[in-house]
């Protein structure tokens, strides 16, 4: 294992852009690799990025800029499309290549599609939705923190026998790294072998979800509904909501099955997870599997008739009653509030 050396992040490109996960993967993976170099009594171990798409090289020195030592950019027209498959393979074939001791990708769709995919190939562990990473003074091993058992307990987890030492780590649990135009650093161009493209996928078009004018991973607020709600129509009083306050809009995981809203909208252990700065759950009582997806949130108010409801105990602030009375009642008071009227 002591073949591999360096901390590896895998950026994410969408729409034009690099993500802002990608910043927030360099900060943290910034912090292991010079916790790594001070254990080992150096001034820092590398810090690695790779990043997959069409037409992305021109964007490899903003990876520089925000803290990377090296960027891996594998640019072809066939990345232009996200396939699990060819992504995965090309990890892979930078992984093996670069031999990084310690792998960290975000817990977004992306993320959570293809990090097991690449731990599977390369038959290592990945520790998923963590919330927290450190280097152990002791062993010198990657500390993966995350919650289990429904986000009950926090479990401390370590890979002891294989390398790389695999995470995703949740959005928004770190802050951005900070932008430095005078880093320098080296765009290593790699050129993907064609077993890479090989896949049992065809890509026959692409379909946005126009329920989702916001990125629910990437919004500052974010207006959940539940199975209170009672029935599909009543979701309008979310989505209204969500407008007036310049949010994204979720849901529980009993509102998605239902049929109420799609499945993108759903945050929990089964779905999304959102760290916004602002949470509102409205008629959601708060199980177990959907506080996982929301606990990081800054600040949540709750809505609920049922004053025993779990949701009240990880809540900033609570209403009960009804909230077919209260919403109404709040979203007048904003409007009034954003017209300067209040």
């Amino acid at each position: 294992m002591s073949e591999h050396v360096g901390v590896l992040t895998v950026s994410e490109f969408r729409d034009g852009s690099l993500q802002p996960v990608s910043f927030e993967l360099l900060n943290v993976g910034r912090k292991l690799a010079d916790k790594l170099g001070k254990l080992a009594d150096k001034l820092g171990a590398k810090l690695m990025t790779v990043l997959i798409g069409y037409k992305v090289k021109e964007h490899a020195m903003e990876l520089i800029y925000r803290g990377a030592d090296e960027v891996y950019v594998l640019d072809d027209k066939r990345f232009k499309d996200f396939i699990a498959e060819t992504y995965a393979n090309a990890i892979v074939h930078v992984i093996k290549n670069v031999k990084p001791e310690i792998v960290v990708a975000s817990a977004t769709t992306t993320g959570r599609t293809v990090m097991p995919k690449v731990a599977a190939m390369l038959r290592t562990g990945l520790t998923a939705d963590c919330t927290s990473l450190d280097i152990d003074p002791e062993d010198k091993m990657l500390v993966q923190i995350r919650p289990a058992i429904g986000g009950n307990v926090m479990a401390t987890i370590k890979t002891p026998r294989h390398r790389p030492q695999m995470a995703t780590l949740r959005p928004k649990i770190y802050r951005e790294a900070e932008r430095d135009t005078s880093r320098s650093g080296k765009i290593i161009e790699v050129k993907p072998p064609e077993h890479i493209f090989e896949t049992r996928v065809k890509v026959l078009g692409f379909r946005r979800d126009l329920s989702q004018e916001i990125d629910i991973e990437k919004a500052d607020i974010v207006v959940a509904g539940g199975k209170g709600l009672k029935k599909k129509e009543n979701f309008d009083l979310i989505f209204e909501l969500a407008k007036v306050l310049g949010g994204a809009v979720g849901a529980s995981r009993a509102a998605v099955d239902h049929g109420w809203i799609p499945y993108s909208h759903q945050i929990g252990l089964s779905g999304k997870t959102v760290s916004p700065r602002l949470y509102i759950a409205v008629g959601i009582s708060g199980a177990i599997q959907h506080l996982a997806g929301m606990k990081t949130s800054e600040t949540v108010v709750a809505i609920n008739n049922d004053p025993d409801a779990p949701i009240f105990k990880v809540c900033d602030f609570g209403i009960v009653g009804d909230l077919f009375e209260i919403l109404p009642i709040l979203m007048e008071k904003l409007k009034r509030l954003k017209e300067g009227k209040a």
